[in-house]
């Protein structure tokens, strides 16, 4: 039934709505994400001012909001896509990733434009507020629709289960891979590295989380940078090795996502799951047009929503078209995405044919990247689904507090959820968020194009 589910909401008219929107905001937007990529790379690390609104740096914002992207969806993710749709889907991430960033400017820049200050100080904003203040107070069932899924995506999905699900696996195949050492719980026998590390995860993560956004930003600053430097240096590490290969496996990719290589079931058949999975996991790596990257970006201490959008927007270059990238070459040029593998034993495997160091120091050097990847997940989805929630309850303290403990349960039953269920109930969520975040960003194109104009007169 998930499945069925699944294949509804991915189906070609969610794909067309999210390149259509990307389409249309980047011709509206005059290739600004490409024509202004040095200066966001510039804004990243400018210096914040004391004096304006705002909780965290834009640095600190962009590492939260990479914290929630950097997961399994760059590792366990792409290795998915490519065994189920193919090299082809890796074009099609690229091209979801390539309009994604005029998505994710326009989706930013509209959290600061249209953010709120609560009674106590602290700031929240996202597409539940640019929906209701922008749109107007008779859209605001569009804004409980999108916090509502948002607080499923966290709790149910993204944010929990996929992340913890991709740890344990991890950890288990690297210490225990033939479930040597057992324990029974819930009815199932499981490995103990599975339990011990869901416990040490989860305790980590309480300790994280409970201290609120500003904790969740500092970790996110120290991790998320150090782990992508190390994981990008590993990918290269392989691709260096397999220079060679490099030219035959793009032609490859470009080949097989317009079916001119065409596997089993004809051309067309091919060419709709190259796109379809590579532009679904393309989407629940980068989160473009999702809407939960604004959450973050609406903390920044700015007062500029330009420079927060053209920051923001080089998330999804970072997540996608330089880490998902990297992942995918480094499987295709060690052809291990074709041979009866799943998830991240592609990955792995990869790694092990690629590195060239012994086949364990490869498999601990990927293991340690997923988790720490996947742990900055959990962190930064919590912050997303608990401003969701505030969103639809109000500010009520207690409330919010007891939706923390109930995310953090989450993550301890994690590990016991079947795999196949926890990846399609993380693509419903993603989906379904999808869809109020589109419609508010085509309304507020205007607005979007309007401040855009307004702020490069003035630094004229």
């Amino acid at each position: 039934m998930l499945q069925k589910i699944d294949d509804f909401i991915w189906g070609v008219p969610l794909i067309v709505l999210i390149l259509s929107v990307g389409i249309f905001l980047t011709v509206r937007l005059r290739g600004l994400h490409v024509t202004k990529l040095g200066l966001a790379i510039k804004n990243i690390f400018k210096n914040d001012k004391d004096g304006k609104d705002g909780e965290v740096s834009s640095f600190g914002a962009l590492c939260m909001a990479l914290s929630a992207t950097i997961g399994t969806g760059n590792i366990v993710g792409v290795a998915t896509a490519l065994v189920t749709g193919g090299p082809g889907a890796l074009f099609w991430m690229w091209i979801a990733a390539f309009f994604g960033t005029a998505t994710k400017y326009a989706e930013c820049l509209l959290a600061i434009k249209f953010r709120v200050v609560e009674k106590d100080g602290h700031i929240v904003g996202g597409p539940f507020y640019y929906i209701e203040k922008g749109m107007g107070k008779n859209w605001k069932w569009l804004a409980k629709m999108f916090a509502t899924f948002g607080v499923g995506a966290g709790l149910l999905g993204i944010g929990t289960f996929t992340q913890i699900n991709g740890i344990t696996g991890a950890v288990k195949n690297f210490f225990d891979p033939n479930s040597v050492n057992t324990v029974y719980l819930f009815g199932n026998e499981y490995s103990w590295a599975v339990v011990v590390s869901g416990l040490i995860i989860t305790i980590c993560a309480a300790l994280v989380i409970i201290g609120g956004v500003k904790r969740i930003s500092k970790v996110a600053e120290f991790i998320v940078p150090f782990m992508a430097i190390c994981y990008v240096g590993s990918a290269l590490m392989i691709l260096i090795t397999h220079a060679s290969e490099i030219p035959v496996v793009l032609v490859e990719v470009v080949e097989c996502a317009f079916g001119l290589r065409a596997v089993a079931g004809g051309a067309l058949g091919s060419i709709m799951v190259a796109m379809q999975k590579g532009i679904a996991r393309g989407i629940f790596s980068n989160e473009a047009g999702l809407g939960s990257a604004p959450i973050a970006a609406a903390t920044v201490k700015t007062d500029e929503p330009v420079e927060q959008g053209l920051v923001s927007m080089t998330g999804t270059v970072i997540d996608t078209l330089i880490i998902c990238t990297m992942t995918g070459l480094s499987i295709l040029v060690t052809d291990t995405w074709n041979i009866g593998l799943e998830g991240v034993d592609v990955t792995i495997a990869a790694f092990q044919a690629g590195l060239p160091f012994p086949a364990t120091v490869s498999s601990f050097v990927l293991m340690m990247c997923l988790v720490f990847f996947a742990f900055t997940t959990i962190l930064g989805w919590d912050y997303y689904s608990e401003r969701c929630m505030e969103y639809i309850v109000g500010d009520k303290p207690k409330v919010i507090k007891a939706f923390r403990w109930t995310y953090i349960l989450a993550i301890f039953i994690g590990p016991y959820m079947t795999v196949s269920a926890v990846w399609t109930i993380a693509d419903i969520f993603n989906g379904l968020m999808a869809f109020p975040n589109l419609i508010a960003l085509v309304a507020l194109s205007g607005v979007v194009v309007a401040e855009t104009k307004k702020y490069f007169n003035r630094q004229k």
